[in-house]
């Protein structure tokens, strides 16, 4: 038995208190630090300080697992901003053995101040040599031509359903892959061979320690890894039975792999407390900050048609969500656009009709955007909405520039969504969106962009009830309510020790308040300079 004890204890489940009594990873009881110490007289005592403690945050959607072999491949985004794309590339390319593919991810043409990467100038890069430059949002990436034949992609070839080939002004392909065509090949199907080289299981589960020590150092206690095949599977497990997995995941599985989910007779929530199965993850259309979503309206875009690509057709979709929910598993399906958004609800709510003794919550990840008529339909299907935590902050520029200015402001609905009685989860997408909760919880409170613009004001929410979407909210998204996302008895012990309260703190200012230490079952798992 263990009591943790600090100055302010926010436990969600009731008033503040000082103190949480620990046995086996859960929590038995919480109250004063006397009451405590009098019921459990031999404790061990561990004081917290002046710090304040809130349930561990609870990422909804992120995708840790890719993060374990990024860390094993150049990601623009994680090295020095000033070095130009072109240079990093070529320093990987000097690196790579011969014969080897140049993968490079993290990718921000806006950001590149030499333009845009094009398949001419990465054969001039890596000559001879397949090199694939992958977009930040990973729905889109640029290839050279030796990856394209790999790919099978030729110059006369149509855009395959769902997705798109970029051409310049003769008709020859420029080198860009989008949506379904560059998804198909990254996720190739059951038993076929992966269109990237892969690293081995074996050599992923230290980068995955790092991962997790990454995301510990945020306040991160659990995560839905967004899009999982048996591979991720396998790794998370290894991790586990090495005990270098500290983390919480959940796991959505790609829906190709759902006929052997079906006849494996797995259902949503199969696993246990580390590991475990969500559902399973489709997409109905393209990417937000991609400005490729499926709208009602036509927008602004550099890509795709006029109002966005989607990914899979209305049979498709249908008959899909039909099979997973028949089976018992919660479908994850990515909809950013409204149009995408009604057509999700429209599989969902026959699903549900057909199949009516599945009452498991399913998800909408993104749900980005959404007018009245389709918040009531979330809303009576018991749908669960999992918007963008910091897009607002991370994106703004590229929201306005791809949807103009009023579609931009309505962006990620929280306060339209909860004023709906709807519960909504915390995501940050990461590494296609800032990772920090406290960002999220800060953009959520001030929808405040990078640049300082308020976009959406009337979408602010209360630093209460930012806390609640990014710990219980996504805890009922994963279909772990009963475990996590609180501080009450019952309830695993995960907790973040912050330096000061997100309450009290300037509302601008709570990306910068200190992560002290995290807390998995009642074991530290990270600490400020350690």
């Amino acid at each position: 038995m263990r009591i943790f004890h600090a100055r302010t204890i926010t436990t969600l489940a009731g008033p503040q208190t000082q103190a949480l009594a620990v046995l086996a990873g859960r929590i038995v009881a919480t109250g004063d630090l006397a009451e405590l110490t009098a019921a459990f007289p031999t404790a061990v005592r561990t004081d917290l300080g002046d710090g304040h403690v809130v349930p561990g945050f609870h990422d909804a959607h992120c995708h840790p697992s890719c993060l374990a072999e990024t860390k094993l491949r150049l990601h623009l985004g994680s090295g020095d901003i000033s070095v130009p794309p072109r240079e990093c590339i070529a320093a990987a390319v000097a690196t790579t053995p011969p014969g080897g593919w140049v993968t490079v991810e993290g990718y921000d043409p806006r950001a590149d101040p030499e333009g845009r990467l094009d398949r001419a100038a990465l054969d001039a890069l890596a000559p001879g040599r397949p090199m694939v430059v992958i977009h930040f949002s990973c729905h889109m990436a640029v290839a050279n031509s030796p990856a394209l034949e790999l790919a099978g992609f030729r110059d006369g070839d149509p855009a395959p359903a769902g997705g798109d080939l970029g051409r310049d002004a003769t008709g020859r392909l420029d080198g860009w892959i989008y949506e379904r065509a560059w998804f198909d090949e990254w996720y190739r199907a059951v038993g076929e061979p992966e269109f990237l080289p892969s690293h081995r299981i074996e050599d992923l589960v230290e980068p995955l320690a790092e991962v997790c020590a990454d995301l510990h150092a945020t306040g991160i206690t659990s995560w839905c890894d967004a899009l999982a095949t048996p591979k991720e599977l396998r790794l998370y497990q290894l991790a586990s039975e090495r005990g270098r997995l500290t983390a919480r995941v959940g796991m959505l599985l790609w829906y190709r792999y759902l006929d052997e989910l079906r006849r494996a007779g797995l259902r949503a929530g199969f696993g246990d407390e580390w590991v475990r199965v969500v559902g399973v993850k489709l997409m109905a259309d393209g990417a937000l900050a991609g400005g490729t979503c499926l709208c009602s309206r036509p927008y602004r875009a550099e890509t795709g048609g006029d109002n966005g690509i989607q990914l899979m057709d209305d049979e498709e979709l249908a008959a899909t969500v039909e099979a997973a929910h028949a089976a018992g598993l919660r479908v994850g399906v990515h909809a950013n656009g409204d149009l995408a958004v009604g057509k999700v609800l429209d599989a969902i709510e026959r699903a549900r009709a057909l199949h009516p003794q599945n009452t498991v919550n399913h998800r909408i990840e993104h749900c980005s955007m959404v007018d009245d008529a389709l918040v009531e339909r979330i809303r009576h299907s018991g749908v669960t909405p999992v918007p963008f935590g910091s897009f607002v902050h991370g994106h703004g520029a590229k929201l306005i520039g791809y949807y103009g200015d009023e579609r931009a402001e309505q962006v990620c609905a929280h306060r339209t969504l909860l004023d709906a009685g709807i519960t909504v989860a915390g995501s940050s997408d990461y590494p296609a969106g800032p990772l920090n909760p406290l960002l999220a919880i800060q953009t959520m409170v001030t929808r405040r962009t990078a640049d300082g613009r308020v976009l959406g004001a009337d979408q602010r929410l209360t630093a209460a009830q930012a806390l609640e979407v990014y710990t219980a909210g996504s805890a009922h998204a994963t279909g772990e309510s009963h475990l996590k996302g609180r501080l009450a008895p019952g309830m695993l012990a995960d907790f973040v020790v912050l330096g000061a309260s997100p309450f009290d703190t300037d509302a601008d200012g709570i990306s910068e308040i200190p992560v002290r230490s995290t807390w998995v079952g009642g074991r530290r798992v990270w600490s400020a300079g350690s």
